[in-house]
């Protein structure tokens, strides 16, 4: 479908403050390389229902924790008003200072006549998307949709990008694709690839009952997590506050070689900062940069001050140095990119050092659609040897994360 009848068609689908439910398909089976084929080909190019949703209604937020935060953030630095938020929790959180001045509301404390004028956002991605749709439409809220698809209607003022429409495939989509899906090293690859797909190409959600979607064990799965040893040299991209630095420091009981952050953002490396100085103090063995990483040495326009979202985008009014991997002098053993989209072009500035270090590898994909099959292919033909994983860390097509292991230790 065009995407301009695309667009005609989701907005008649909002109009008059109703929207279409969205679809889910459970499986009880993992597919296997030719059961998953058969499946994307179902998807490839179907007809989605579906489209980035304006704010043409009072809009009203679900949600309280990080994303919720995050989406009240979000509409407030794009001058978009919302009328409440809603939070099964908001009678313990209204106390809470982030929520000074803002409605915060249960559920059943909405009353009917704001149920039915106002669009609901839901800021949740921790748990199915489908059901608490369900539920939401069945208490009386008659207009519900995706944060993140909101959030697409804005990209021209804030460059969130979690949102995004997978287009009709092309046929060299299509073949790229197959073949990811069949060199991916275990059917529960297959499975979360396929589900992350159903999503970006027609807001469906599938699951499949063996492939549980794990929110709690993100970049250290349990293959990832036993291949680390004790002398690790960790290059975080995209470090934010420095949680992954501090999982790694759980994992390995705090030995490793070197730990390299790598975080332009000035407000979240100021974070990072505190947090290494609390966990690692005076060590010099951590170092702290202020660059992005590219596939190139240069100056790229960034958006900063959007906490996790802050990244490499026309809309940014600062100007930041760029670095390539190969060019910064280390020997990464794993490195860790969560880039907001540009990891791709990270992963092409590492091509020599990926070749000489081998290192293991998690990188996040689902900002743009590189996650598609663009970002695994590059990896499948450039790294031979290899183990290649997908898996789903939330829902709503985000935390998305690809996960190569070399074979020499992943015994």
């Amino acid at each position: 479908m065009p995407a301009v009848a695309n667009m005609m068609l989701a907005d008649s689908l909002i109009c008059c403050g109703k929207t279409l439910p969205h679809k889910a398909r459970s499986f009880a089976d993992l597919p296997g390389a030719n059961q998953a084929e058969l499946l994307l080909a179902e998807l490839s190019d179907a007809p989605c229902p579906f489209a980035p949703v304006p704010a043409d209604r009072p809009l009203a937020l679900y949600g309280a924790g990080n994303l919720g935060r995050l989406a009240r953030d979000h509409l407030k630095s794009v001058g978009q008003e919302f009328v409440m938020v809603i939070d099964r929790h908001a009678r313990g959180l209204e106390t809470q200072p982030c929520w000074s001045g803002v409605t915060l509301l249960h559920p059943d404390d909405v009353p009917d006549k704001a149920k039915r004028s106002t669009r609901l956002a839901v800021g949740m991605v921790t748990s199915p998307y489908v059901p608490l749709e369900a539920s939401l439409l069945d208490s009386g809220f008659p207009d519900v949709v995706p944060f993140y698809d909101l959030a697409e209607s804005f990209r021209h003022l804030h460059p969130l990008s979690n949102g995004w429409f997978a287009a009709p495939m092309t046929a060299q989509d299509r073949k790229q694709t197959a073949k990811v899906l069949a060199h991916w090293h275990d059917d529960t690859s297959r499975a979360h690839h396929l589900q992350f797909l159903a999503w970006r190409r027609l807001r469906e959600e599938w699951t499949f009952d063996t492939a549980p979607v794990t929110a709690d064990n993100r970049f250290f799965i349990p293959k990832l997590a036993k291949a680390l040893r004790g002398d690790e040299t960790l290059l975080d991209a995209g470090a934010h506050h420095g949680s992954v630095t501090e999982a790694f420091l759980g994992h390995t009981k705090g030995a490793f070689r070197q730990i390299v952050a790598i975080e332009p953002d000035p407000i979240n490396r100021a974070q990072i900062k505190n947090t290494l100085r609390r966990l690692l103090p005076d060590d010099a063995r951590v170092t702290v940069y202020d660059w992005a990483l590219a596939d190139h040495d240069g100056e790229a326009l960034f958006h900063s001050g959007l906490d996790y979202a802050s990244q490499l985008s026309d809309t940014g009014q600062s100007r930041i140095v760029t670095r390539t991997i190969d060019a910064l002098g280390i020997f990464p053993t794993f490195i860790k990119l969560h880039l907001e989209g540009a990891e791709l072009a990270a992963l092409k500035g590492a091509r020599q050092t990926l070749l000489d270090c081998r290192p293991l590898i998690a990188t996040t994909v689902y900002h743009n659609d590189d996650g598609v099959w663009k970002t695994a292919r590059w990896l499948m033909e450039t790294l031979a040897d290899y183990r290649f994983l997908f898996r789903n860390h939330s829902w709503c097509g985000t935390g998305a994360v690809i996960y190569a292991i070399p074979d020499e230790r992943a015994a």
